[in-house]
C-alpha cells in the first residue's frame, strides 16, 4: 500500500462513516410522528441515534496537490479504521413550525509500511506512513408544516449543510519524520420536504429528500431516506429503512465527489 492508498483508506472511511454509528444525518425525522395536534402551544422534541451501515463510491483528493482517486468501499471495509464517531439529530415542532439540527463528528486512522517507492525503489527497513482523517458535518434546517392530518403529514424545509474536512499524514524513516495537513471546509444551501404516513396507530413509514449546493458550496448534492417505523409508546420509537447521500465538491484541488449509501436503524425519544 502506498501514501496515496492510505489517503484513499482513510477519507473514504471518513466518508463513509459519516454517519457510522450512534447517531445522526435524517434519521431522526425517520422515527416516529409527533402526536401532538397541530395549533398545540409547546414544542415537540424528537432525539435519535442509529446507525448507518453505508458503503462509497466516487472520486476524492485529500489533499490539494494531490491526484483523484476513485473509490469503491464496504462499510466493513472501512469499519476497521473508524477511531471515534459521534452522531446527534433532534427533530423539533411547534404549531406549524419545524425545526431539524444534525451534527456528525468522526475520527478515522491508518498506516502502513511502504517497502518499496517508484524511481527509489526498494526502501531498506520500510517506510512508515499513517493518516488522520477528522470530518465533522452539520445540517440546519427550518420548515413548515403544509399539510396535518391525523394520518398524513408534509412538511417543506429549507437551511443549510456545513462540512469539514481534515486530513495529517506523517511520513516516517529512521530518525526522519515530516507531516503535512490540510483541512478544508463549505456549505450547501438546501430545500427539502418530509412526509410521514401513519399506517395504524403503532406502525408508519417516512420519506424525506433534499437537494442543495448549487454551486455556492458543491456543485450539487441530494439525500434520501426512507424509512418503516414502529412506536413502542408515547416517548419511543424504533425505524429501519435505507439512506443515500449524494455530494460533488471539487474547489482548489480539493475534490469530494461521492456517493454514500446503505440501510439505516435508529431508536428515537421524545418528549415535550
Amino acid at each position: 500500500m502506498n501514501v496515496i492508498a492510505i489517503a484513499k483508506v482513510a477519507c473514504v472511511g471518513l466518508a463513509a462513516i459519516l454517519t457510522g454509528w450512534a447517531g445522526a444525518a435524517g434519521a431522526a425525522d425517520a422515527a416516529s410522528e409527533e402526536l401532538q395536534p397541530v395549533g398545540a402551544p409547546d414544542w415537540i422534541v424528537q432525539v435519535t441515534p442509529y446507525l448507518w451501515a453505508s458503503g462509497m463510491k466516487g472520486d476524492i483528493s485529500p489533499f490539494s496537490r494531490a491526484p483523484t482517486i476513485h473509490v469503491d468501499e464496504s462499510f466493513s471495509d472501512i469499519l476497521k479504521d473508524l477511531d471515534f464517531g459521534g452522531f446527534l439529530n433532534v427533530w423539533a415542532r411547534r404549531d406549524r413550525f419545524v425545526l431539524s439540527a444534525d451534527l456528525m463528528y468522526v475520527d478515522l486512522s491508518d498506516a502502513t509500511v511502504i517497502g518499496t517507492l517508484p524511481v527509489i525503489g526498494e526502501i531498506p527497513g520500510g517506510l512508515s506512513a499513517s493518516l488522520d482523517s477528522v470530518q465533522f458535518n452539520a445540517t440546519l434546517q427550518a420548515g413548515y408544516r403544509v399539510v396535518d392530518t391525523p394520518r398524513f403529514t408534509f412538511d417543506v424545509l429549507g437551511g443549510g449543510r456545513f462540512w469539514y474536512i481534515s486530513n495529517d499524514l506523517t511520513v516516517q524513516y529512521a530518525d526522519f519524520s515530516r507531516s503535512h495537513g490540510e483541512d478544508f471546509n463549505w456549505i450547501d444551501p438546501l430545500v427539502g420536504a418530509r412526509a410521514f404516513y401513519n399506517v395504524t396507530d403503532r406502525l408508519s413509514v417516512m420519506g424525506q429528500a433534499d437537494i442543495g449546493g448549487f454551486g455556492v458550496g458543491s456543485d450539487f448534492t441530494w439525500q434520501a431516506l426512507g424509512t418503516v417505523n414502529y412506536r413502542f409508546n408515547d416517548n419511543w420509537a424504533v425505524s429501519a429503512g435505507y439512506k443515500v447521500l449524494s455530494v460533488d465538491y471539487d474547489d482548489d484541488g480539493h475534490v469530494f465527489d461521492a456517493t454514500l449509501s446503505g440501510p439505516v436503524l435508529g431508536f428515537t425519544y421524545r418528549f415535550n
